[in-house]
């Protein structure tokens, strides 16, 4: 009996094995791959060879596609967006699972913006600008590092040798802006910056390039970092030489791009001596056995650099990640885009063109491939970018191209290839030298400073405090000169000496001339680059250490507290209740009424008769010691006891006055300070002086916690003076003031009568301010610290601060609460006038009674023959008989007018005046 099958049982079974059957098994004899690459450049005609020797070394391995031939379509891009764009989509008629290029970035965002719409991975292995990493392009790839990893090598060299500012000079697209932005970054992270940039157009003719480089010149940075494409012609050091920049004072760090170069190119000696000096980076490929093969199977092309060698891996990344697909039964299979059909009307014919329906399943398989190529490990991380891959420093010198050291994102600089570097760790021997000798431009060995102020720059704009006190550190004179002088001014001409270079600058003051300027905000204005630099008595504190770069202390300080002193000259402090000249005026009033008493007395008291030296003593006696007892001598003159009167009462409130002076003065020496130091006053709530415009009222306010109503700005020593004498308890007057030391030591040199209590706090320094960054604040320091090994700094210090000897006081200040000659100014006065009434109501009295001895003589016998004819000899006897006269006895001379006054007879006073008692003393 024959089997039957139910036909519709049979028409089942064939449809189901249709479905379950997998299309997958099928492999594909022929995959296509495209590639859009300027097929004329440098990396173009290496990469060009290189991917077609992949293409045949994939075909001729079977461990990888197996039976499926790998075919590449290339098309040229001739570098031009439009002409990229074109060639992609040629390449994609021809049904292709990936595409492989761009050499340049302009080219790659648009390319990856085709491919992001299409869907089909595009694999780069020369576009490294940074921002192709985007989430915006999630269908890019790249099999070499991008810019960033570079800008990060460049920058560790750069701050390996100290420099902090760089210009540079990179092509005007965005390979060149994106790469320099991310220099900037990776500079900022290192506290550094680009203080200039260059951008050069693609096409840019010789003569703008030369003006670019002129105006860059005239800067003070002399780092150059150039990044461009690979430049067969190395024009920028051609040009470079001729501006005679590639001397001694320039430093050239180039990216990769010049190694790619001079690796794809012969260099004749002319072209080294011309880039002789220069620094740059090359991708380090580490030797293996593949790169022996390949380079034994390609030795007739001596073009091949690191990029070459990375196309070549992409083909081989590619072909991975196609086995991964098809050995999980994905079918590689197109179809139309309903986008490029609806723009069938252009000339491209786009509707023709076929989309690999799998690219995203290819993409992620190509992230997930991990192997060992020729330029080294191929391993995807984030960004879609390669990882692992290491540089080497080159060195360019008139013998050719010299490796001077490696670079890792892990290890930084070392001598030491990195993969030699793991297994010396395993050894536990590592070498702590970063790098080998460098040839810098001009052929010498020594490092650049990488900084200079060129001839043609501008001199430097250098603020200096106008200051109204303390005028010895800095300030501006008041003259026709205007001449900005001061011990910071001399600190800083002589460090200026020490620097290797030539700094031209001008000082420019700052200030009305009334009063101190504020030191804050000159600090801000350095800052904000309206001065390059500030010279003066800075203190060095966090807020402006935040703005500026200050240079090495150049004098050291702390805040210091001052009060009133009651100790100081105790052994003559019974002189000080009154002042030098008011002691003097007293001196002279007790010889000036010994003087007027003795001649008011002299013809009518014995007391104040007898020989000379007897009289002089009788009358100094006779003045002093009205001060402390009854005088001896009495006396007996009118006139005398009415100048005797207004001298006791004036001795009187004189001595009261010295008592109750000299008792307040040993009083308050007595009484011990209540304020110690800093803490005291802080715990107090007496008013407290400090220096108006310093950093002291920030300090007081914010740190101590201090109430701003007690602070009491002060502007000149003679304000600290007079509010310190003043004291809490006056209105202007303060208990203490708050300063720094240097300009405390200079007021206590001054004045005396004050001193200092407690410990310096709050220790700061001075220092001159310079803007961010600036390498002068650094070749400052190391000449200040110089000076202070030389001792300059303490002679300029003892010129300017010790200008009379240190410990000399102002004769021209009083004490406080001393009496002045103002204060007995009307008792003086009074004092005076009646002994110059009395003196003159004397000479009065004697000039009647000598000229009625005159007449009496006259009507004398006495011959006439004594009396000289001579007028000159006359008023001389005139004058001695008129002295005589006075020094005779009033009482005697009384007599002898009486007698006369009796008797008209000559002869009477011929005895009167033979009579003993009118000649008797």
């Amino acid at each position: 009996m024959g089997l039957s099958i139910d036909p519709y049982v049979a028409i089942t079974a064939f449809l189901v094995a249709i479905l379950v059957v997998p299309v997958s098994c099928q492999r594909p004899q022929v995959v296509n791959l495209g590639a859009v690459f300027t097929f004329d450049s440098i990396i173009g005609r290496a990469a060009k060879v290189a991917l077609e020797a992949a293409v045949s070394d994939v075909n001729a391995d079977r461990s990888v596609l197996k039976e499926t031939e790998l075919r590449l379509f290339m098309k040229d891009s001739s570098c031009n967006v439009f002409h990229g764009s074109f060639g992609a989509f040629k390449v994609l008629e021809k049904e292709v699972v990936a595409m492989i290029g761009p050499l340049s970035s302009s080219i790659a965002h648009t390319l990856s913006d085709i491919a992001k719409g299409l869907k089909f991975p595009l694999v780069s292995f020369a576009a490294t600008d940074p921002t192709l990493s985007a989430l915006q392009f999630p269908f890019f790839l790249r099999t070499t590092p991008d810019d960033a990893l570079q800008m990060s090598a460049l920058v560790d060299l750069i701050n390996f040798h100290g420099w902090k500012e760089v210009i540079s000079v990179y092509s005007d697209d965005e390979l060149g802006r994106n790469g320099v932005f991310a220099l900037d970054d990776e500079l900022y992270k290192k506290r550094s910056r680009i203080s200039h940039k260059v951008p050069l157009s693609v096409h840019s003719d010789e003569g703008s390039v030369t003006d670019a480089l002129k105006k860059s010149k005239s800067l003070g940075p002399r780092v150059y970092v150039l990044h461009f494409g690979p430049d067969p012609l190395l024009r920028i050091f051609r040009i470079a030489q001729k501006l005679q920049m590639m001397t001694h004072e320039y430093v050239w760090l180039a990216t990769d791009w010049l190694s790619v170069t001079l690796d794809s190119s012969l260099s004749d000696k002319g072209t080294l001596r011309r880039l002789e000096g220069v620094v740059g980076l090359r991708q380090h490929i580490p030797e293996s056995v593949k790169m022996q093969q390949f380079r034994h199977k390609l030795k007739s092309n001596r073009s091949m650099n690191a990029y070459a060698l990375h196309a070549y891996d992409t083909v081989w990344m590619i072909a991975y990640g196609i086995e991964k697909m098809l050995n999980e039964g994905i079918n590689i299979t197109f179809s139309y885009s309903e986008e490029l059909i609806h723009a069938q009307g252009t000339k491209l014919h786009l509707e023709r063109v076929k989309i690999f329906n799998s690219g995203k399943v290819l993409l992620e398989k190509l992230l997930q491939v991990n192997f060992t190529g020729i330029a080294g490990q191929v391993q995807f991380g984030s960004g879609r970018n390669v990882i692992g891959c290491d540089y080497e420093i080159i060195n360019v010198d008139k013998t050719g191209v010299n490796t001077i050291g490696f670079w890792s994102k892990n290890g930084g600089l070392s001598v030491v290839p990195p993969d030699s570097r793991h297994r010396h760790k395993k050894t536990g021997f590592v070498s702590d030298e970063k790098l080998g000798n460098i040839t810098w431009p001009g052929g010498g060995r020594e490092k650049p400073r990488g900084w200079v102020i060129a001839d043609s720059a501008s001199p430097l704009k250098i603020v200096v405090p106008t200051r109204v006190s303390f005028v010895e550190f800095v300030t501006e004179e008041n003259n026709s000169s205007h001449q900005i002088k001061g011990l910071c001014i001399d600190i800083f001409k002589e460090a200026l000496k020490i620097v290797p270079y030539s700094v031209p600058y001008i000082f420019e003051s700052f200030g009305d001339g009334h009063s101190s300027p504020n030191y804050n905000h000159i600090i801000q204005m350095v800052a904000d680059g309206v001065y390059d630099a500030a010279v003066g008595d800075f203190a060095i504190v966090p807020t402006r250490s935040k703005l500026v770069d200050f240079s090495q202390p150049y004098a050291s300080t702390g805040l210091v507290v001052v009060i009133p002193t009651n100790d100081d000259n105790a052994t003559w402090i019974f002189l000080r209740p009154f002042t030098i000249g008011l002691w003097c005026v007293v001196l002279a009033s007790f010889l000036i009424i010994a003087v007027v008493i003795w001649i008011l007395e002299h013809r009518i008291n014995e007391d104040f008769r007898g020989p000379p030296r007897k009289q002089l003593v009788t009358m100094i006696l006779f003045s002093f010691s009205t001060l402390f007892k009854r005088n001896q001598e009495d006396t007996i003159s009118n006139l005398a006891r009415l100048v005797m009167i207004v001298w006791l009462f004036l001795l009187m409130v004189l001595t009261a006055s010295y008592t109750a002076n000299l008792t307040s003065i040993l009083t308050v020496l007595q009484l011990p300070s209540a304020i110690t130091g800093i803490d005291s006053l802080r715990e107090s709530e007496v008013p407290i002086g400090y220096q108006a415009g310093t950093f002291t009222l920030e300090y007081l306010t914010y740190s101590l916690g201090m109430a701003r109503s007690r602070l009491v700005p002060l502007d000149s020593t003679e304000e600290y003076e007079r509010a310190l004498k003043l004291g809490p308890t006056t209105l202007g007057g303060v208990a203490a003031i708050v300063d720094e030391l240097p300009y405390i030591e200079l007021f206590l040199a001054e004045r005396t009568g004050f001193k200092i209590v407690g410990e310096p706090f709050m220790h700061r320094g001075w220092g001159f301010a310079f803007k961010r960054d600036s390498p002068l604040a650094v070749d400052m320091s190391t000449a200040i610290l110089k000076l202070s090994e030389t001792r300059k700094l303490q002679e300029i210090r003892m010129k300017w601060l010790c200008k009379k000897t240190c410990a000399e006081k102002s004769d021209g200040n009083p004490e406080p609460n001393q009496l002045h000659l103002k204060s007995f100014k009307g008792l003086y006065l009074v004092c005076i006038a009646i002994s110059v009434s009395a003196f003159l109501v004397f000479v009065f009295r004697m000039i009647r009674q000598f000229v009625r001895y005159r007449r009496m003589e006259r009507t004398s016998s006495m011959p006439l023959a004594s009396w000289s004819s001579s007028p000159t000899m006359r008023l001389r006897e005139l004058v001695f008989g008129f002295v005589e006269f006075v020094d005779e006895k009033e009482e005697a001379i009384k007599r002898m007018f009486r007698r006369s006054d009796d008797s008209n007879n000559p002869s009477h006073v011929v005895e009167v005046q033979a009579d003993p008692e009118v000649r008797q003393n």
